[in-house]
């Protein structure tokens, strides 16, 4: 039972509402505001888990927004009622609720980054999407028929927009009439800077009162003070009745339109306000979600064990940019009450109410302002006295009211309660205001409750002990600046500083020293073993702030030698890398030459032995070529009987030169041992070239001898001009 009382003294309803203004729409606003705390661990868990699930949705899908959504309702309740027909706003409504529904399925059909599909990444919100009504044709035929400010289209029936075609066609006749009557006026009838105006629903032209006669028709108006009349002229009231005519036959077809889209609608009611939950209920989940990220909350552990919280704050000083000194409190196992002292404006309070707003907040389904690690109970009931409850209307002074509350808690507290306890026993004497917040901690203790006490009384600072449930501590506070810290520090009780605080604001010396004087010594010396322990404490704070810092630059040092060591690493597989690839192209560029060497090689191979095959076959020819010379004139021989031929039949002629007839170019000579006759082309030294029947031969010129009859010249025409290959003769 979280009573409304203790919700309002945590200001969990400020908290919501914060949380509500990062919802979408207005249902969805009111969704958070409504939150209540369960005492069910699994409610408890369930809630937590969906607003986690969202919050990966919203991470994942950044680009992601809810639709929009206006209230649809009022529309959805007066479907559900037989013969009632929506007016076109309504319809407007429930086609918004059809397009968000369709753009929240489709959105959510998109697999997961991780491949996975979205039912299976977001099981929660799968089911919400299971809830939802698409249906993609009667959301079209309602865009047809209505848009969002609420009109019927024209397009809705062909007859709309026929009678709208008539109505506009006859009121631009009307206009336009009456304009010519407005014109035709006589000067003295006429209103300066007059025209076509409306009044009870019918067109009229302004007039002079003193051509009202002149006009004739019906007035419907005149000006306040009574020199202007509106009149509609009689010309024009059969005009304006047509037009009033056609308007109700647009009234009847409109009727018609929103009667038969209603009835098209009436089947969905049930399934359109079961999509409107879903719809409402995703906006609520992402609202809490996108708060639990504004003030950096992180999911707990609920359910057995102490109570745990790592790195809480509260959640209003957490988004308001008032950076909060987080708090880091554990119970240990037989452990149910904790007493918090220290001076005022100390952050008691504050630290109190953390508390228990972290675990109202999460027992709502609200991710609380905490850090991994924290464990929750789930209580069934919280029950809070702080503040001043001072009441002028029950007749109630604070130390009352503060009793009135306890007495409430004692009488329904119990081991699966939270009891926010702030300032027990303060407004009667000190002594017994002393023993009933002694009392009041033990009888928490006995009963297994789990409770946040705050107190300056020294009395309280003393119960705890390895016997008892109770565990001392304190709010840190500065004695050197007089301020605190909020530091909270379990298992040390914390000074109240009265004194020196009056000392730090110049109380006179005289009567602080006479207070000193009065004090107990028992609980000067435990003032004194606790300021010699904070002292200590501080200095061993220094040297491990110290010790922090310079691990700080030990850390920085070795983190910039690390990146100095990796730049270096790097630079040098750099360099590594690129001998690679000077050493890659070195050797493909040697390939390349030596491919290309190889291709010119071959290709010069390849000439040359194309030459010498030209050659050996120029050889060959000359070889045949002579050998059929020589054939031929060894027959001739033969035939003719002449000397020379040998048994070979091969003639071997003796050839005498005759110093007296020298041979020249033109010459008819003969080559020994040939019977054909040749021309004697030119002389290239030892050696001459003779043109044989058109095969040319280099002989020596001992082997040539002149031809009986030889009387060509140098100038024979048979032989001019003629260009044959010469061959070496043998």
């Amino acid at each position: 039972m979280f009573s409304r009382r203790a919700l309002r003294v945590l200001e969990f309803g400020k908290v919501l509402e914060h949380a509500a203004g990062f919802a979408s729409t207005g249902a969805g606003r009111d969704a958070v505001r409504a939150l209540r705390p369960s005492g069910d661990p699994g409610v408890v868990r369930a809630r937590l888990d969906e607003v986690a699930e969202a919050g990966r949705f919203l991470r994942e899908r950044t680009d992601w927004a809810f639709p929009r959504l206006p209230d649809p309702t009022p529309a959805v309740d007066r479907l559900a009622v037989e013969g009632a027909v929506l007016a076109p706003e309504e319809l407007a409504r429930l086609g918004a609720l059809l397009a968000a529904a369709r753009q929240v399925e489709r959105s959510f059909a998109a697999p997961a980054p991780d491949g996975r599909s979205a039912p299976d990444a977001f099981p929660a919100l799968g089911a919400l999407c299971g809830r939802l009504v698409v249906d993609r044709a009667m959301e079209e035929t309602v865009e047809r028929t209505v848009d969002a400010e609420g009109r019927v289209l024209d397009g809705a029936s062909r007859e709309l927009g026929r009678l709208r075609t008539r109505l506009a066609g006859a009121h631009s006749r009307v206009v336009a009439h009456l304009e010519s009557l407005l014109e035709g006026l006589a000067e003295a009838h006429r209103v300066a800077g007059a025209s076509v105006t409306i009044r009870e629903g019918r067109y009229v032209i302004p007039v002079r009162r003193e051509g009202k006669r002149a006009v004739g028709g019906y007035v419907h108006d005149e000006s306040a003070t009574g020199a202007t009349v509106y009149a509609e002229p009689p010309s024009a009231i059969a005009m304006m009745n047509r037009i009033r005519e056609l308007e109700r036959a647009e009234a009847r077809e409109t009727q018609r339109i929103l009667r038969e889209l209603t009835e098209r609608c009436r089947p969905l009611a049930g399934a359109l306000a079961e999509s409107h939950e879903a719809l409402v209920e995703l906006d609520r989940r992402c609202a809490l979600a996108r708060a639990a990220r504004a003030w950096g909350g992180s999911v707990p552990e609920t359910g057995a064990g102490p109570l745990r919280i790592r790195g809480g704050r509260h959640p209003l000083l957490a988004v308001a940019g008032a950076d909060p000194v987080p708090f880091d409190v554990a119970l240990a196992p037989g452990e149910h009450v904790i007493v918090v002292t220290g001076p005022n404006a100390g952050g008691k309070t504050v630290f109190l109410k953390s508390v228990g707003l972290v675990s109202a907040l999460a027992q709502a389904g609200v991710i609380p302002p905490v850090e991994s690690g924290t464990r929750l109970p789930v209580f069934d009931a919280v029950f809070a006295d702080v503040g001043d409850q001072q009441s002028i209307a029950d007749s109630l002074s604070t130390f009352s009211a503060h009793l009135r509350n306890l007495k409430e808690t004692l009488e329904h507290a119990g081991p699966r309660s939270l009891v926010l306890v702030d300032e027990p026993g303060t407004g009667t004497d000190p002594k017994e205001g002393a023993a009933l917040a002694r009392a009041l901690v033990e009888t928490l203790d006995e009963r297994g409750c789990t409770a946040v006490v705050t107190s300056h009384m020294g009395e309280l600072k003393r119960l705890a002990s390895p016997d008892r449930g109770v565990a001392n501590a304190s709010l840190e506070f500065d004695g050197e600046r007089m301020a605190p810290t909020y530091r909270f520090a379990k298992g040390r009780p914390g000074r109240s500083y009265g004194l020196s605080i009056a000392r730090g604001l110049g109380f006179p010396a005289s009567v602080l020293d006479r207070a000193e004087a009065y004090r107990e010594r028992a609980e000067a010396r435990l003032d004194g073993l606790l300021a010699s322990m904070e002292e200590k404490e501080r200095r061993a704070s220094e040297a491990a702030t110290e010790a922090e810092r310079e691990r700080e630059r030990a850390k920085a040092l070795g983190a910039r030698l690390a990146e100095r060591e990796a730049a270096l690493a790097e630079r040098a597989e750099a360099l590594r890398r690129s001998e690679r690839q000077a050493a890659a192209q070195a050797r493909a560029q040697a390939r390349r030459l030596l491919l290309d060497a190889r291709k010119e090689v071959e290709a010069v191979i390849e000439r040359l032995a194309a030459r010498a095959e030209a050659e050996e076959s120029l050889e060959a020819s000359a070889r045949a070529a002579r050998k059929a010379v020589e054939d031929a004139a060894a027959r001739q021989r033969e035939a003719a009987g002449e000397p020379g031929a040998g048994t070979d039949g091969e003639a071997r002629p003796e050839i005498e030169a005759s110093e007296a007839d020298p041979l020249g170019p033109g010459a008819r000579v003969a080559v020994a041992g040939s019977a054909q006759a040749g021309v004697l082309v030119a002389m290239e030294g030892d050696r001459a070239v003779v043109d044989m029947g058109g095969v040319r031969l280099r002989v020596p010129l001992d082997r040539l001898e002149a031809t009986a009859g030889s009387d060509v010249g140098p100038e024979a025409p048979s032989e001019r001009g003629r260009v044959a290959p010469v061959a070496a003769a043998p």
